[in-house]
């Protein structure tokens, strides 16, 4: 059973960079109560972010109606939307004006456990309830309408408090630094926190730049269906395959027979089929079924660069 510290956090603690901030949140606990009654984390693993002096930051280009709460005052919540899929809930930091923040990126979940498991039902063990910044606001419901919510209010339906002083989270707590998740920009920065040890941390993951797909091309080979990811294809190029067997027999050309040969069941959108950017694909596989493309004379003409 969680025992509560009394009183919440102040907001004078929040009053101070969101790298003095995060350290000291570890072990702290968030709660969120809904009609469905509380669910709390202690809080496991945390990243600091400085505002207009951190290229990693949403506040390093300023002010917008996005990143509005982190210029207002500390010990509020700035949540926002992410990857098209998650919720990200922070603590804004410092005094107003000056933008600073932490993510909560994990927690070990204390109490309410039933129902954020109902709200997370593919979750496994109970170390993954919260375990990444996403999971968190989930087990949690924190959506977007929680963007502001006053952490230091006992009314508000978002609040932290202390580190019990008997919690699930044993003392003395070893607080290990790194790099923080996914960031391009001032990626070797140490400001991730986490407790060393603790099974709810999340993995760290480096920032990965994402392929831009603009066209996944199917061809049928042999009764095969092969997908050609083309990712890397110089822009401008295209793809044409010949003319079907009636056409060329017109020309007084026998399309004749190949084991290769494409079905003639391909569709016809895909007779002429743009090619996308990026250059020529460094992946084999692709490169031999275009050389079979080739090599069939089932195209009119075949990509310009070395096979």
């Amino acid at each position: 059973m969680l025992e509560h510290a009394s009183e919440l956090l102040s907001r004078d603690f929040f009053a101070r960079p969101g790298q003095q901030v995060a350290p000291d949140l570890l072990g702290c606990v968030l709660e969120r109560e809904t009609e469905d009654g509380i669910v709390a984390v202690a809080l496991t693993e945390v990243e600091a972010y400085a505002g207009a002096v951190d290229p990693a930051s949403h506040a390093y280009r300023g002010r917008t109606a996005r990143n509005a709460v982190m210029f207002g005052p500390p010990g509020h919540a700035y949540v926002y939307f992410t990857y098209g899929m998650h919720f990200c809930a922070n603590v804004v930091c410092l005094p107003p004006g000056t933008a600073s923040g932490v993510l909560l990126r994990a927690g070990q979940v204390v109490a309410g456990e039933e129902l954020a498991r109902r709200r997370r039902p593919s979750a496994g063990p109970a170390r993954d309830l919260a375990r990444g910044p996403g999971r968190l606001c989930q087990a949690l419901d924190i959506g977007r309408a929680l963007d502001g919510a006053d952490l230091c209010d006992p009314a508000s339906p978002l609040r932290i408090r202390p580190a019990p002083a008997r919690g699930t989270i044993p003392a003395p707590r070893v607080i290990s630094t790194g790099p923080r998740v996914g960031v391009r920009e001032a990626a070797d920065v140490p400001w991730r926190f986490w407790l060393d040890g603790e099974p709810s941390v999340s993995a760290y993951r480096p920032h990965v730049p994402l392929r831009r797909v603009l066209r996944v091309v199917c061809v049928k080979i042999t009764g095969l269906v092969k997908t050609l990811d083309l990712t890397k294809v110089s822009s401008g190029r295209r793809v044409r395959h010949a003319p079907r067997g009636k056409e060329r027999r017109k020309a007084g050309r026998d399309p004749g027979r190949h084991p290769d040969s494409i079905s003639r069941r391909v569709p016809r959108v895909t007779r002429s089929l743009t090619v996308v950017r990026h250059g020529w694909p460094e992946d084999r596989g692709v490169r031999n079924i275009l050389g079979k493309l080739r090599d069939t004379r089932l195209t009119r003409r075949v990509l310009r660069s070395k096979v």
